[in-house]
């Protein structure tokens, strides 16, 4: 069986385990192939993303299993539930129910959530619900809408919301683009609830029209923190240390924690490895608005610029009335977010606003660090350009240009798979160039040395370089390309001692043209890679000129040694900065896979907050993760558009 039959296999395999309700053990299955881990790692995320995105009846016919077993927990409208009275179904999801209903008690009307599968949830569905949960009960803005309650009744755990009646901004854009004033206002009032969340350490991860409710009156709301993640933030001044986490939402209302945790069984928060709910290497998100990074399965780099780039798909979509990419298949709409750029919006709808463009395309840079640098500036713009005042995104001062110019781009990440050989690339072309140069200096005139240094020699190196980076993992489509033109280099540079032949001079006569080879080499990378290789090409552009100097003014020809060290050190320098990232992230990597005892018996510092310690001193999981492979809905009618 070759490695591709190998690899479906363990897909399929892993497959299997999702749809009969487990989850995939990733980490055993690269245990037991250790030949295949990183390219199941590499694989994995995509095939996971599109069983997630495949027909309900299509994966349960594809195991076998009973349709009618899929639909496990359905409550009729119009029965009791606690001390609710459900009046009505308003929608559901891949993992919730929501009903309208009426609290018997208060009287008022609020929309209430429960799991589909009822007592046959798993606990990961419990999991992903009780965050839900928690991450909007810690929030208190007008526009992101409050939990009310958490509770559970006959073993069924529901949680109630705010009832807002109104459409969701998917139904709302199924009529076409939006003027450009309703498209900033709505956008500016999510950006404000968003940059609210942020403030409270809660990035959203799944912005999309199906989530944005808006009311009677015209305003949006933000609901859906199913795929919430909690990140690093600063304390907000006067925020008591005890507070919400004691069981008090923002709407004065009280819930158990004792109850939330007991809406899962024992030590489901400290599930190790591939259990854990948030994990590296698998996707969170929908595709059409996720980040670049999110795109990558990068969970750890993935932060409030995320939501950023979210909040610029829906202006985009706004504007044009479709999504900032668009494929056939989930693959492909991934490999549009990480690889093309959108179409500007004035192509698409010629009305659109030319500033509120280049705010949308702002937010969607690929690189996070030129899009906004939070959620307020960016309702900061939408506020300017509403109020007629310039904009920021339309002024860029020359420190951004050159930011722009050297910054990294988004594929420099497979960078981390070359550091190592980039370094022992770099020590093979020193000892070439100085091998070259002893020849010259020997006054070895017949051709036929050289020619076995550089097409010999540097051929076989090219073969074992490869071979290497093969073993490494699978080669992407960016890798392919810099290794078309590397190749093409190594021809040229081989070439040279046919032209010098043809036209009768001596041998290496044309020396100062390998400098000139490689500083275009560096210029394409700068371009595909990182800006920082700019440097490189400019010092190789200076050797070449510094070569043919010295052998203009008769000093002693050390051209080809000087061109060895120059040219090593633009390797060893980028490999050894690459292959430290590497080692750092397989170091995170081995510690977001550490079992909790072995985290609390490592000497790894772990930040912790001491409100949220349990008391029977287990170690600490943060509430605000999910289960990898659906997406829940938070109001009656988030999920019905999308």
């Amino acid at each position: 069986m070759d490695r591709d039959e190998q690899l479906a296999g363990l897909i399929n395999s892993l497959l299997a385990q999702a749809r009969r309700g487990e989850i995939p053990d990733l980490e055993s299955a690269t245990a037991r192939h250790p030949d295949l881990a990183d390219e199941l790692r590499e694989v994995w995320p995509m095939a996971e993303l599109a069983e997630c995105l495949a027909p309900r009846t299509q994966t349960a016919m594809a195991v076998g299993i009973d349709a009618e077993a899929q639909v496990e927990f359905p409550v009729e409208a119009g029965r009791q539930f606690g001390d609710y009275i459900l009046l009505d179904q308003l929608g559901e999801g891949g993992m919730g129910v929501v009903y309208r209903a009426r609290h018997r008690t208060l009287g008022r009307i609020v929309a209430l959530k429960m799991i589909r599968r009822g007592p046959l949830a798993t606990s990961h569905d419990l999991a992903r619900f009780r965050a839900e949960a928690l991450a909007s009960a810690h929030l208190d803005h007008p526009q992101v809408i409050p939990i009310y309650e958490v509770g559970e009744f006959e073993g069924q755990p529901y949680f109630t919301m705010k009832y807002v009646p109104g459409c969701t901004l998917a139904s709302r854009l199924t009529e076409g683009p939006l003027t450009a004033r309703l498209a900033a206002r709505l956008i500016l009032e999510i950006s404000r609830a968003i940059a609210h969340t942020h403030a409270h350490g809660i990035v959203h991860r799944d912005l999309k029209p199906s989530n944005i409710l808006i009311d009677e009156a015209g305003r949006a709301h933000v609901g859906d923190f199913g795929l919430a993640k909690r990140v690093a933030i600063q304390r907000i001044p006067g925020e008591s240390e005890s507070g919400r986490d004691a069981g008090e939402t923002p709407s004065g209302e009280t819930y158990s924690r004792q109850l939330l945790e007991r809406l899962l069984p024992d030590g489901a928060w400290q599930s190790n490895r591939s259990e854990s709910l948030t994990r590296t290497g698998v996707i969170m998100g929908t595709p059409s608005y996720m980040s670049p990074e999110q795109a990558t399965g990068r969970n750890s780099s993935v932060g409030p610029q995320s939501d950023i780039y979210s909040l610029g798909a829906l202006l985009y979509q706004c504007l044009t009335g479709r999504p900032p990419f668009q494929a056939a298949s989930p693959v492909d709409l991934l490999l549009q977010v990480l690889e093309q750029e959108p179409v500007a919006p004035r192509m698409l709808n010629p009305a659109a606003d030319a500033e509120l463009e280049m705010i949308a395309l702002k937010c969607l840079q690929k690189p996070p660090e030129l899009r906004y640098a939070t959620a307020d500036d960016l309702a900061d713009d939408l506020q300017a350009w509403l109020s007629n005042e310039p904009i920021s995104a339309r002024s860029t001062t020359i420190l951004q240009l050159i930011n722009r110019l050297f910054r990294e781009t988004h594929h420099a990440v497979v960078l981390e798979n070359w550091g190592l050989l980039w370094m022992l690339h770099s020590l093979v072309l020193l000892m070439l160039c100085t091998v070259t140069n002893w020849f010259q200096w020997r006054h070895i005139e017949s051709r036929l040395p050289y020619l076995g240094l550089w097409i010999l020699g540097l051929g076989a190196w090219a073969l074992v370089f490869w071979t290497l980076r093969r073993k490494a993992g699978p080669i992407t489509f960016v890798e392919r390309q810099i290794a078309h033109i590397w190749g093409a280099s190594m021809l040229a540079s081989s070439l040279l001692f046919a032209v010098e032949t043809l036209l009768g001079m001596p041998v290496l006569n044309l020396s100062p043209v390998l400098p000139l080879i490689g500083a275009t080499v560096f210029m394409v990378k700068a371009g595909t890679l990182s800006g920082q290789f700019y440097l490189q090409a400019i010092a190789l552009f200076a050797t070449a000129l510094l070569m043919a100097e010295i052998r203009q003014v008769g000093l002693p020809d050390l051209g080809l040694s000087i061109y060895g060290i120059v040219s090593a050190l633009c390797f060893f320098i980028p490999g050894w900065k690459y292959w430290r990232q590497a080692q750092a992230s397989q170091r995170l990597k081995a510690f977001e896979e550490l079992d909790p005892s072995q985290v609390r018996s490592s000497q790894i510092p772990v930040k912790t907050d001491s409100k949220r310690q349990t008391t029977n001193n287990e170690p600490h999981r943060d509430p605000i993760t999910e289960q990898p492979g659906t997406t829940p809905n938070v109001h009656p009618r988030l999920d019905q558009n999308h």
